[in-house]
């Protein structure tokens, strides 16, 4: 299932459109962010080991929420390789570290496209709907954020109402 992302009102995304093909298969959340437009435009993280890392969010990454029994989970992706898993209690609350294998992140790049390819494992008790977003930054220092709904005023990717797919 592809669906596209749209940028927060309050933000410009100079020229780019992005795009989030997403499937669900048991305990595995695929996921394939396709960015199209002037991608040379876009500050890009130097590659990186696959190391779990805080703070990915503060320039351009892909990201996923899921839902739980009792809070919801959240995946920072960076097209350095570098990724963090989260857990959340309830909104914004009870923040800690979720123990995953280390995704394999997957990133190519032509002309006027990047694509972001990536397996996630889930949590046994993330059943509920997904959140899809993305942080991109621009080599100005203009950041867009892009999720499938913006139910606030401020970009909040947290927001209950921004889970807004549900995968078989």
């Amino acid at each position: 299932m592809r669906l596209p992302l749209i940028p927060h009102p309050t933000c410009s995304p100079a020229g780019l459109t992005l795009e989030v093909e997403a499937r669900r298969a048991g305990r595995v959340l695929s996921l394939e962010y396709l960015l199209a437009g002037p991608v040379e435009r876009v500050r890009w993280p130097e590659a990186t080991a696959r190391v779990r890392t805080d703070g990915l969010w503060r320039t351009t990454c892909f990201e996923a929420f899921v839902r739980t029994d009792g809070g919801y989970v959240e995946y920072n992706l960076s097209p350095s390789g570098a990724w963090a898993a989260y857990r959340f209690d309830g909104y914004r609350e009870g923040m800690r570290g979720l123990e995953i294998a280390p995704p394999f992140i997957v990133t190519r790049m032509a002309q006027g496209r990047f694509v972001l390819t990536v397996d996630v494992e889930l949590p046994e008790d993330a059943t509920g709907p997904v959140g899809l977003t993305a942080v991109v930054e621009g080599l100005d220092g203009a950041i867009a954020y892009w999720a499938l709904a913006h139910p606030s005023d401020k970009p909040d990717f947290h927001h209950p109402d921004s889970f807004a797919l549900e995968l078989p």
